[in-house]
């Protein structure tokens, strides 16, 4: 009887939960809200794409997916897109702060500007600690929730990215920490997830590639060989951090990277004769 109970909760992880994902409209926000929807999550989709997020609201169903136009960086949006969850559906349970973007390629400090710098930094950073910051405005008083954010194998190891972008995924996971003490006593937890190089359009744009091409470079560097990683992988690990199955994690950076970070293939060990 147990294990019957057990897995027929499995099969949706999320039933009776209510999220919000920024960046919701396309890539990981994308997938990892039609895998919540499919858990049972209602979801609020916020967003600046307004054509992409309307479009997928209407393939998850207005009973499942509401959009609401939303600036990360515009504290009021934040606010009202947290308010929209509790207004639609009593509460929010789930945060997941996943809108991000990456600056032009620009590999010498001396050729970044200023303006450049900021703005990665007001979406990825400031845009984070709003979204935080609401969220937890809420789920203070409710005493739980899980607040999870996309941060990037470039919060564990440099010249993986630009400055700007190496810069605002290491504060995310500051943020992270320090946010997973000051919350814990309120019993919301608060994790991120760190994934490696995945063909999404913003990865595409920033390179210049397509899906297949992209692909090819990221598996030529990747550790672990014979899998590509895909927004699935990390919509399930957001899964993961969002369900009661993780009911003890927090202040957690969960890498999504084959372990690529744990490597230095400069030694060339472990090199097998080839077939």
């Amino acid at each position: 009887m147990a294990a019957s109970s057990f897995f027929s909760t499995a099969s949706k992880r999320l039933q009776g939960k209510v999220a919000l994902i920024t960046g919701g409209a396309s890539g990981i926000g994308e997938c990892t809200a039609k895998l919540f929807a499919h858990h049972g999550a209602k979801l609020i989709i916020a967003d600046i794409q307004d054509d992409l997020g309307q479009s997928l609201c209407n393939s998850l169903g207005p009973s499942t997916a509401t959009y609401i136009h939303c600036d990360v960086t515009d504290e009021t949006h934040i606010k009202n897109a947290v308010d929209k969850a509790v207004k639609s559906h009593g509460k929010l349970d789930i945060m997941f702060n996943n809108a991000g973007i990456v600056d032009e390629s620009k590999a010498r400090i001396l050729d970044n500007e200023k303006s450049d710098f900021e703005r990665v930094l007001s979406i990825n950073v400031t845009g984070v600690f709003l979204g935080m910051k609401h969220a937890a405005r809420v789920m203070i008083p409710a005493r739980s929730g899980s607040i999870i954010s996309t941060a990037s194998v470039s919060s564990r190891i440099a010249a993986a990215a630009s400055h700007a972008y190496c810069c605002s995924k290491h504060a995310v996971l500051g943020l992270t920490r320090n946010l997973a003490v000051d919350l814990g006593q309120f019993g919301i937890r608060v994790n991120c997830l760190s994934p490696y190089a995945c063909s999404t359009p913003l990865a595409r744009k920033f390179v210049g590639a397509e899906e297949e091409d992209l692909e090819k470079i990221m598996n030529s560097v990747a550790n672990l060989k014979g899998v590509t990683l895909k927004t699935e992988d990390i919509a399930n690990a957001a899964l993961y951090l969002a369900s009661d199955e993780a009911r003890y994690i927090s202040g957690h950076n969960l890498f999504i990277d084959g372990g690529f970070t744990v490597v230095n293939p400069s030694f060339h060990m472990f090199q097998y004769p080839k077939d």
